[in-house]
């Protein structure tokens, strides 16, 4: 495996959340996503969402290096938001008990509240984008895998959690290898090689090579940590592993008060689906 297939999703740099403990932002990230599905709130979702935009931005991670996965995610917004509005018109009207219809389905007509529910829903799957962008772009596999053996974690599944890390970008290049030796083929999946089924059913052809190619991957892997001697030690140490900071210590802390503040918050005033125009 390449040694630096790692930095390929790694994005290297010298901001407060690089060098950020890797398990303090697996903490921050779980604790971001508790909180988040505690709601169902627009108000907590807009400032959530921008304090995510804000150490997304203060991290400096490249715009080129997070744009397909923004990308994916509000594609997955708008059609999961077309299939509740198509499906389920009038749900709104359950969370608030009024009916103002909108835009008529013919078979049914959608409601103004239910497309309030769905911009809130929307709002929720965004707020939690920018911390796992933040998470995945300045975490380093192997320090991330320091972090979880000196928080307890078994130091195999430590490792197997930084070997899937660095074996994404292998994945990704051996298909992209694969997907351009059929296209010399004549292998169509263009636009203009015919319509969409048979474009999806060529494409479909790339899956049988890619597991026979990430079977031999796993294969040598597994036969040169085997060589080394790997799993037969109840410790082991790591050349990327780093003390937790103080900075990191004041993140647990904050991390433990906003899960008390939301927890709080929750059983107070936002206990329901917020809709301002009841």
């Amino acid at each position: 495996m390449n040694n630096n297939s790692g930095i390929q999703i790694f994005a290297p740099g010298e901001s407060f959340f690089h060098r950020m403990d890797g398990a303090v932002k697996l903490i921050l990230l779980l604790v971001w996503t508790v909180v988040t599905f505690l709601f169902l709130d627009l108000r907590v979702f807009g400032v959530m969402l921008a304090a995510g935009i804000v150490m997304l931005l203060r991290s400096r991670v490249p715009f080129r290096r997070v744009v397909l996965l923004f990308g994916l995610l509000v594609v997955f917004t708008l059609i999961n938001s077309i299939f509740i509005l198509i499906i389920t018109p009038r749900f709104g009207s359950t969370l608030t008990g009024t009916d103002t219809p909108v835009i008529p389905l013919g078979y049914d007509m959608i409601n103004a509240e239910t497309l309030f529910y769905v911009l809130t829903l929307s709002a929720k799957y965004l707020t939690l984008l920018p911390i796992t962008l933040l998470f995945i772009f300045t975490t380093h596999p192997s320090r991330f895998a320091a972090s979880l053996n000196k928080l307890g974690v078994p130091y195999k599944l430590a490792y197997a959690v930084s070997i899937a890390f660095r074996y994404i970008p292998d994945l990704t290049q051996e298909f992209r290898n694969i997907l351009n030796a059929l296209q010399m083929r004549g292998l169509g999946i263009s636009r203009g090689d015919g319509h969409l089924w048979r474009r999806i059913k060529n494409l479909s052809l790339v899956v049988v090579p890619l597991l026979q190619s990430s079977l031999q991957h796993i294969e040598l892997v597994t036969n040169a940590m085997d060589l080394r001697g790997f799993g037969t030690g109840t410790k082991r140490t790591w050349y990327m592993g780093t003390p937790m900071a103080r900075s990191d210590k004041l993140v647990l802390c904050l991390c433990a008060l906003l899960l008390v503040a939301a927890i709080l918050a929750k059983g107070w005033r936002f206990e329901g689906f917020w809709y301002p125009f009841n």
